[in-house]
Order: structure tokens, then C-alpha cells, then sequence
């Protein structure tokens, strides 16, 4: 008897596998909103009459826009539970090395299971653009006419984190008609130098200021750091630095709270993250801690930070975008010095690489843009850079990476140890 072709293909170990079907467009809407206050996670269902009342109100957010994905590669920790283990075991590890104590020569390691999954289109403007409009969206309630229309299918949202004294993390979430797919928008710095405001800005510049720059925001003399392991010269206590960056305060765990709770309320969709600036270099490490896709917009260098929370490393990261241009300082990591305008606004952005890969707008060379901090906004992104294709033929820059020189030049004049528990001054 002849067995038949695909038979024997499923029963042949080597026989070719299935071939991943092309991701079909998505159309998003609002379901609901979601609120943060300390640890606590809150979302409330958007029901038709909220929605008809929102469009009765505001009819120009009531719109939607058709985003078409592509397959995308991403490794994902086979477990979360071993993950932050392996994070904490990292930790301590490298404590005892500080201390001079004998300690085993490989991290503990976490296993990683391959994915192919519908994720964000890098290459095509039109995505970015619409995701850009997504992450400016973040800063701005609902009802303020500065909000981007992202286009006809895209559903109306809501913020998330507006609580009473609106100091914590922020964003919206979007969530496809089938639930295949959440979008999780989280917004970035609120400061007046950087193009924003609002009552975020004092948290916004804690975050900055401990994620992004060498030691504790120590940029001169007469600067008051944001923790207390500076030891005099360019001293730095790495255990303490570690340490601070771990405090609940964080946007980083609250943003892993977040994470959960929407994987709970949506377990077999992807997510993807997106945001700017501070909200894009979280985005970025939440895309390292649980393998979703994302794309961030001029987005500080998040590596130092990946490296000084102790995130276990997936064998690739391609699966992260950071879109920025060369005439912001602030994702080139040349807003620097006491005199620069990022310290001039009280935030020490010193950090310069980045995880994953990177479309890079050369707007100095192209147009002759000087680097200026007012280019940071977001609404620079999506009115000037992404308005018309980048080349002929060519939607957006190619795809970069940073390499390990990089780490190098990163807050190269500093040393780090293990200074004790004196303050230095």
C-alpha cells in the first residue's frame, strides 16, 4: 500500500516544516482603561454606550486605522518564575564579587523557546508613524485637542495611570477585534525642556536620572544626586547604584506588574510595547524581560540599564526598534556636562547604547540639523521625519546595532566598586 505524500512527510523527521501564514491586518479599539496606583493594577471595561458617549463628545477620536504585521522573531523566557530567579541569583553573584568573595565563573542561566509571531513592520513608514502618534497620544488626556488622529480603524482610547495625583506610569492600551494582539502604549518624560509638562515631571526626572545616567546624577559639584553611592571624583558604589535601580518607585517593576496583568486578561494575544524617550527605554526592557516586539521613538541608551537590573540576556533582541535622529542628543547620549541643556533642566542623560537594533534618521548629515534638545519631541518624529519616505525607494533608514565599543565609550571616566556606606561629597 502507498502511503500517501503528506503522510509520509508528517511521519519523516526531516521533512520540511509548515510554512508560517502571512499575519492578516488588524483593527484595533478601545476596551478598557487601566489605572495604577503604588503596586495596584486597575482596568475597567469600556462598554458600547462609554464608546458611543466618547464619539457623541469628541467624534474626532473616534477613529480607526488597518496596520498590517510581519513574521517576526522573538525568544521568550520558557519560564517567568525562573527568569527573576535567575535575575536575583545574578545579582548576588556579582555582590560577592564586589566583595572579593569566590563566586562561580558562569551566570545562572535561563532557558529560551524561540517564537514567530505577527509584530510591528519596522521597515514601512506608515507603522511607525502610526505607533509614533500612539506613544504622543500618551502624554495627553483624552479630552485635549493636541491629540494625533491615528486613523480610521484604530479605536478610541483611554490613558492608563491617570490616578488622582498623576505621578506614576502612564500609557494607553489598544486591543485588536480578535484579541490576537495588544498594543501598550507608555508615555515618556514630562518636562518642559523636553517638549511636555504636567504633574508626571518630578517621577519622570527620579526615572531618568537613575536609569539613564552614570552615578546617580552626579554631573558636578553642585548637583544633589538621586541616590547616595557617589564617593567623591568619579567614584561609584555599583552595589548601591544596583540597588536604587531595583526600588519599587521604579517605573521598571510597575511595568512588569502591567505586563501580567494584561497577559491575564488576554493570555493567548501577542503584545507589543511602544513608547518615547523614558517610555520608550522601558519598553525596551520589558521587550528583554518577556520577548515582546516593540518600538521605541528617541529613546535614551536602555543597556546600561538592562545590565545594571541584571536582566537575563535572550539570545537575540532583534525583536526591539529604537527609532531616533542624530540632532537629539538626548538617544546619541551627547546631552552631557554641566552646562549641556539636559543638565541645565536637572536630568543627567549619559547613557548611549543600546539594546537590539536601531533606525537611525541622520538629520545632521542630511539636512544640517545641529543637535539641539528641542528635537527630542516626539511630534519631530512624526511631522518631519516621517512624513515623506526617507530615499527614493527607501520608506526609513536601514537597520544598525550598537556594538561592544560602544560599551566602552559609556561613562568610560568612571570607576566602579565597592566604596562602603560613606556618603561622598
Amino acid at each position: 500500500m502507498r502511503l500517501p505524500q503528506a503522510l509520509l512527510l508528517g511521519l519523516w523527521p526531516w521533512g520540511p516544516e509548515p510554512t508560517p501564514s502571512t499575519p492578516s491586518a488588524l483593527n484595533f479599539t478601545l476596551r478598557h482603561i487601566h489605572g495604577h496606583k503604588g503596586r495596584q493594577v486597575v482596568f475597567k471595561d469600556v462598554l458600547e454606550r462609554h464608546r458611543f458617549s466618547i464619539a457623541q463628545q469628541m467624534p474626532q477620536y473616534e477613529t480607526s486605522f488597518t496596520l498590517t504585521p510581519v513574521r517576526t522573531k522573538t525568544y521568550k523566557p520558557r519560564s517567568q518564575d525562573e527568569f527573576f530567579q535567575a535575575r536575583e541569583a545574578n545579582m548576588r553573584r556579582h555582590r560577592k564579587k564586589l566583595r572579593g568573595e569566590l563566586v562561580e565563573n558562569e551566570e545562572v542561566l535561563v532557558a529560551w523557546d524561540e517564537w514567530d509571531v505577527p509584530g510591528p513592520n519596522t521597515g514601512d513608514r506608515d507603522t511607525l508613524k502610526v505607533l509614533a502618534k500612539m506613544t504622543w497620544n500618551a502624554y495627553i488626556p483624552p479630552d485635549d485637542g493636541q491629540w494625533y488622529d491615528l486613523g480610521e480603524d484604530w479605536g478610541t482610547n483611554f490613558p492608563f495611570g491617570w490616578e488622582p495625583d498623576a505621578d506614576g506610569f502612564r500609557g494607553h492600551v489598544f486591543v485588536a477585534s480578535d484579541n490576537s494582539t495588544v498594543v501598550v502604549s507608555i508615555k515618556g518624560t514630562s518636562a518642559g525642556a523636553f517638549g511636555g509638562g504636567g504633574p508626571t515631571v518630578i517621577k519622570d526626572k527620579l526615572n531618568d536620572n537613575l536609569l539613564f545616567s552614570c552615578c546617580c546624577a552626579r554631573v558636578g559639584p553642585t548637583w544633589s544626586t538621586v541616590c547616595g553611592c557617589y564617593h567623591g571624583g568619579y567614584k561609584c558604589d555599583n552595589d548601591c547604584v544596583q540597588q536604587a535601580l531595583v526600588d519599587d518607585s521604579l517605573f521598571y517593576p510597575v511595568g512588569t506588574n502591567l505586563y501580567n496583568n494584561i497577559t491575564y486578561l488576554y493570555p493567548d494575544a501577542n503584545i507589543w510595547v511602544t513608547g518615547h524617550s523614558l517610555g520608550g527605554s522601558l519598553s525596551g526592557l520589558l521587550g528583554v524581560t518577556f520577548g515582546a516586539p516593540v518600538v521605541t521613538f528617541e529613546a535614551p541608551g536602555d543597556r546600561m540599564a538592562s545590565r545594571r537590573l541584571h536582566l537575563p540576556k535572550p539570545p537575540e533582541v532583534q525583536h526591539v526598534t529604537h527609532v531616533f535622529h542624530t540632532a537629539d542628543p538626548i538617544p546619541m547620549g551627547t546631552c552631557t556636562g554641566v552646562l549641556s541643556s539636559c543638565a541645565i533642566a536637572g536630568f543627567a542623560m549619559e547613557s548611549r547604547c543600546h539594546v537590539g537594533k536601531k533606525r537611525v534618521y541622520d538629520t545632521v548629515t542630511k539636512y544640517g540639523w545641529s543637535q539641539d534638545v528641542r528635537t527630542h519631541r516626539i511630534g519631530v518624529i512624526i511631522d518631519r521625519l516621517l512624513a515623506e519616505d526617507w530615499e527614493p525607494g527607501k520608506p526609513v533608514p536601514d537597520e544598525t546595532v550598537d556594538d561592544s565599543e560602544c560599551d566602552d565609550q559609556e561613562c568610560y571616566n568612571w570607576q566602579y566598586g565597592q566604596f562602603g556606606n560613606t556618603t561622598g561629597v
